[in-house]
């Protein structure tokens, strides 16, 4: 499919061919949030834990005798209910994270980037160079577009480095490289502006099955 090609100034620069096997299918919500949970699992710290009656620092020796004392009988002094005793049925350490294969992630990032292309809210950039850094100045040029949210999907770090210091002043904006992306990221901002040399590395990046086949 055919799509403008804007730049910051929201003027039209040219037209690119987009592939609607990318941007066009069919989406499926509920592979896009198996995708978001599997994202969230993987980010989950899992350092949560308690000590076990192994752990705890005391004696594991009888702390009395066992008859004529009146007590009720101990073998050690780490049981639950004894103070500075350990934690019965805890938190451990643990990995929340679970398997998602290739093909699943795949189809999840292009159903999420055709359901911002069919709300029309993804935006091609020719370019995201700008001439300094001031973040008054690139907060007044963005004013052009109308978004709540915005995500700048941009290519070369280097040469938009500018660009990503007065971005990161600005609330609800952000920046990501096209090498990082995800469908997180994608469904969390409103707008998906798309540099169009990362345009090229999504293509590659998706469409390995035709790529594979030509």
């Amino acid at each position: 499919m055919k799509k403008q090609v804007v730049n910051l100034s929201n003027k039209n620069v040219s037209e690119i061919d987009i592939l609607d096997s990318i941007f066009g299918i069919k989406v499926f919500p509920d592979l896009i949030h198996q995708y978001i949970r599997y994202q969230n699992a993987k980010s989950r710290q899992g350092s949560h834990k308690t000590k076990t009656r192994s752990e705890v620092t005391g004696r594991s020796k009888k702390p009395f005798a066992q008859k004529g004392t009146g007590n009720a009988r101990q073998g050690s002094s780490k049981p639950p209910h004894f103070r500075g005793g350990a934690t019965s049925m805890g938190p451990q350490n643990r990995d929340h994270s679970f398997s998602l294969n290739k093909k699943e992630k795949v189809l999840a990032l292009k159903c999420a980037l055709s359901n911002k292309e069919k709300q029309k809210e993804i935006i091609l950039i020719d370019s995201l160079i700008v001439k300094d850094h001031k973040t008054k100045k690139l907060f007044e040029t963005l004013k052009n577009f109308e978004f709540k949210s915005a995500l700048f999907i941009h290519n070369d770090s280097e040469k938009n480095q500018n660009f990503l210091r007065a971005s990161s002043n600005i609330p609800r904006i952000a920046s990501l490289s096209d090498k990082g992306l995800n469908v997180k990221d994608i469904m969390t901002f409103e707008k998906i502006f798309i540099e169009t040399k990362s345009i090229e590395q999504i293509t590659k990046r998706l469409a390995w099955e035709l790529l594979a086949k030509s």
